[in-house]
């Protein structure tokens, strides 16, 4: 790989890096071509993009863009994949599901909700990290639930006035 190339691929991992609010640095090394395009495969059908990068140029890529990625770079060992994306517990999903009929890939750091995470026994808090939507799901369900309370109390409490009401009206 000529410089050309090398600082085309650097600019195009910072772009990602600068598109997408998460990313995963897994080691996807020594998987066949079978596997390695259901993995991708998967990944595309979660919205999630999948590159496999030289450590070097990764390393590159997050020297020049804003954050401090310096405890992730012990880990960027081997061959290296990243999964990008804009869901944080996404990828953490996907590679739990895929671990499981296969032995690769393995976690080796993330970035998520502005925080790093390092080694693969991260993967299992970063499944359980709830995304932005799936939050305002739970709010908005909790904000509901007092209203319904409210509203089923007047409800009943309405139908008994009523009945009261019909009640003295037919003794007359």
């Amino acid at each position: 790989m000529n410089k050309e190339d090398k600082s085309l691929l650097v600019k195009e991992l910072k772009q990602n890096i600068a598109d997408y609010n998460h990313f995963y640095v897994v080691d996807a090394g020594g998987m066949d071509a079978g596997k390695t395009s259901d993995l991708r495969r998967l990944c595309f059908s979660k919205e999630v993009k999948m590159m496999m990068v030289k450590n070097s140029l990764f390393v590159k890529a997050l020297d020049q863009t804003e954050g401090d990625y310096e405890e992730l770079y012990g880990s960027l060992v081997g061959s290296s994949a990243v999964f990008f994306t804009n869901v944080g517990n996404v990828p953490a999903k996907l590679i739990q599901d895929f671990a499981k009929a296969n032995k690769k890939p393995v976690l080796k750091g993330a970035y998520v909700e502005e925080s790093l995470y390092i080694g693969a026994d991260q993967l299992g808090a970063l499944a359980t990290i709830k995304s932005k939507d799936e939050l305002l799901g739970d709010i908005i369900s909790l904000l509901q639930s007092p209203a319904k309370n409210v509203i089923s109390a007047l409800q009943s409490g309405g139908s008994t006035i009523h009945g009261v009401l019909q009640t003295l009206a037919e003794k007359e």
